[in-house]
């Protein structure tokens, strides 16, 4: 029986670039100004198309940036806060009909993230709240999150779902620690082979849930 869902944020409940595209900008800026040939125009804008899917630690390694550029990067990044209204996806509503505990956990920058939460006025929807905030030390990462979660609620994994988009993050620990996976395929996201399931909605989510706790087969 389901009990608990784990929630990425970022493209999960609301599109990463919902604020627009210029939200990254001065961090853009920042990393060209570093660049200094490392990369190739082509390449950089590879790479910043992966900042809305990935952390900006992992699409550093993942693209061969200089340590000049991610901190550079980096120190743009923790001033960025979302000042306007979010509305997120359309079927967000839907969380409130999910018959379980709600958790959120979200990577990246604290104030960046902590601000999109704000900003979407959904705080009263979850049992609770955490940042995995990549600036600051001594960092859990999801995987510890998650467990401890599993700890403080009495939660089997196999009592729980996370719910994501990104295959090497959430959908990643949720399977190191044996806890059923759901990889969302919002718009531009593509597929992985990792996940238990694939949705591409809330709805959907809420059907798999009520189909589990009838005891019935996925």
């Amino acid at each position: 029986m389901i009990k608990a869902i784990l929630f990425d944020l970022d493209n999960c409940l609301s599109p990463a670039d919902e604020v627009g595209r210029e939200l990254l900008e001065p961090v853009f800026a920042a990393i060209r100004r570093e660049n200094r040939g490392r990369l190739s125009d082509e390449a950089l804008e590879q790479a910043f198309s992966d900042c809305w899917r990935h952390a900006l630690d992992f699409v550093a390694r993942a693209h061969g940036f200089s340590a000049e550029m991610l901190a550079a990067g980096w120190e743009a990044c923790a001033h960025l806060e979302v000042r306007a209204p979010m509305r997120g996806y359309p079927d967000l509503g839907a969380l409130a009909e999910l018959p379980v505990l709600r958790f959120l956990v979200t990577s990246g920058f604290r104030r960046l993230q902590e601000s999109k939460i704000r900003a979407l006025g959904i705080e009263r929807l979850f049992a609770g709240i955490q940042v995995d905030a990549i600036d600051e030390p001594d960092r859990k990462g999801k995987q510890g999150i998650f467990e401890e979660i599993l700890r403080a609620h009495r939660l089997d994994p196999g009592e729980a779902l996370v719910v994501g988009d990104n295959p090497a993050s959430e959908i990643e620990a949720g399977n190191r620690l044996g806890i059923r996976t759901v990889q969302i395929l919002r718009a531009g996201v593509p597929r992985g082979d990792s996940a238990t399931y694939t949705i591409h909605g809330l709805d959907e989510l809420k059907a798999l849930v009520t189909r589990d706790n009838a005891g019935r087969a996925l």
